[in-house]
C-alpha cells in the first residue's frame, strides 16, 4: 500500500485529494494545523484504517516515513492569507523547506500546490509557464504571491542540486463542494449572497475576467502530474481555460439559484488581476489532461451542497463521497 503524505489535507482541495487517494488504495497521512482547514471537511475519513490525521505546522521539522508527498499547506484566499502576512511568508517558504528536507532524506517525489498568482496582474494573455509574470513584491497580496514564488524557486533549487524528484502545479482558480463558506473566494461568496437573496457584492465594475475549474478536475491532474515521468517537473498551468467576467459569474450563479438578489459594486481592491486565463497547452500534451466539467454543472453541484450546508441538512455520507468524486448528477 502506498503511503501518500498530504499537508494542507483538511483544506479544500487537500480534502478532495485524501478521497482520491483513498479511492486509489493508498495509506493517507492527512497533515494541517486547522489555521484554514476544518475537521468536518475530513471527519468521514477518521475511521479509515488506511487514513491518519496529524495535527502539525509544516512550518516546523516532521519526519514520517513516506513514498509521495503533496505539499498544499498555505491559506488560499485573501482573506486568510492578508490575515497574517508573516505567517502566509513562513508557510510557503519554511514549509517548502521542511517538506523537502523531508523528500531528500526520503529520496521520494514532492509535488508543490503553487498558483496562478504567481502571474500576478498579467500583461499577458492568456498565461503560459513561460511567463515571468508582473507582482507588486510588496502589496497587499504579495504574502501569497511572492510566497508561492519563492516555494518554486526552493523546489526547482532542490531539483537542481539534490537531484530531488519535484512537480510543480500552477493551480487557478478552483471551486466546489468543501470551500469555507465565508473563505472570500467568489464563487462561494456569490452562492451563499444569492442563497440567502442577499445583495451579490461585485468589487470594481464587474469586467475583471477569471477562468474556474471544478475540484475533481484539478484533482485528476494533480494526481496525473505526481505519476508523469520524472522528467515531467513543470511548473504546469492546471485550469480551465473558459473565461467569462466577475459580472456574467454573479448574473449565472443568482440565476441558477432563482435568487432575489441584487447585485451591487464596491470599490477594486488594490492590485486584483483584470485578467486571469491559463493557457494549458502544456498539460494537454505532457499529462493528457483537460477539464470536463462545464461551469454550469459543477455550480448546480456546488450550489447543492452549499445549500444543504447553510440549512443545516446533514450531508449523507453517501453524498458526501459522491460529491468527493464528483460522481453525481447536478
Amino acid at each position: 500500500m502506498k503511503r501518500v503524505l498530504v499537508t494542507g489535507g483538511a483544506g479544500f482541495l487537500g480534502r478532495h485529494l485524501c478521497a482520491r487517494l483513498l479511492q486509489e488504495g493508498c495509506q493517507v497521512f492527512c497533515m494541517d494545523n486547522f489555521y484554514t482547514g476544518s475537521k468536518d471537511n475530513i471527519r468521514e475519513f477518521l475511521d479509515y484504517s488506511c487514513f491518519k490525521m496529524i495535527h502539525h505546522d509544516v512550518c516546523l521539522p516532521f519526519y514520517l516515513e513516506v513514498d509521495e508527498i503533496y505539499n498544499l499547506a498555505c491559506p488560499a484566499s485573501p482573506i486568510h492569507y492578508q490575515r497574517d502576512p508573516v505567517q502566509t511568508l513562513k508557510t510557503n517558504a519554511y514549509g517548502a523547506i521542511n517538506m523537502l528536507e523531508l523528500a531528500k532524506r526520503l529520496q521520494v517525489k514532492i509535488l508543490q500546490a503553487s498558483t496562478s498568482e504567481v502571474y500576478g496582474n498579467p500583461q499577458q494573455h492568456p498565461q503560459d509557464e513561460e511567463y515571468w509574470g508582473h507582482v507588486n513584491p510588496i502589496g497587499a497580496r504579495s504574502c501569497y504571491d511572492e510566497g508561492k514564488r519563492c516555494a518554486e524557486s526552493l523546489f526547482f533549487a532542490y531539483h537542481q542540486q539534490h537531484q530531488l524528484p519535484v512537480k510543480v502545479a500552477r493551480i487557478f482558480n478552483t471551486y466546489g463542494p468543501y470551500m469555507q463558506c465565508e473563505d472570500g473566494r467568489v464563487i462561494s461568496n456569490f452562492i451563499v449572497q444569492a442563497l440567502h437573496h442577499k445583495p451579490i457584492t461585485l468589487y470594481g465594475n464587474g469586467s475583471q475576467s477569471r477562468s474556474f475549474c471544478y475540484v475533481t478536475d484539478l484533482i485528476e491532474a494533480l494526481f496525473r502530474l505526481m505519476h508523469s515521468p520524472a522528467k515531467i517537473t513543470g511548473p504546469i498551468n492546471l485550469g480551465n481555460p473558459q473565461e467569462l467576467t466577475v459580472l456574467e459569474l454573479a448574473q449565472m450563479v443568482r440565476r441558477l439559484t432563482n435568487s432575489r438578489s441584487k447585485i451591487v459594486f464596491r470599490p477594486l481592491p488594490g492590485d486584483d488581476p483584470q485578467r486571469r486565463r491559463p493557457d494549458i497547452l502544456r498539460a494537454q500534451e505532457l499529462l493528457s489532461w483537460q477539464p470536463r466539467i462545464e461551469l454550469e454543472a459543477g455550480l448546480m453541484h456546488t450550489i447543492t451542497y452549499f445549500d444543504k450546508l447553510l440549512s443545516h441538512t446533514p450531508q449523507p455520507a453517501s453524498y458526501s463521497a459522491q460529491l468527493a468524486m464528483g460522481l453525481e448528477s447536478p
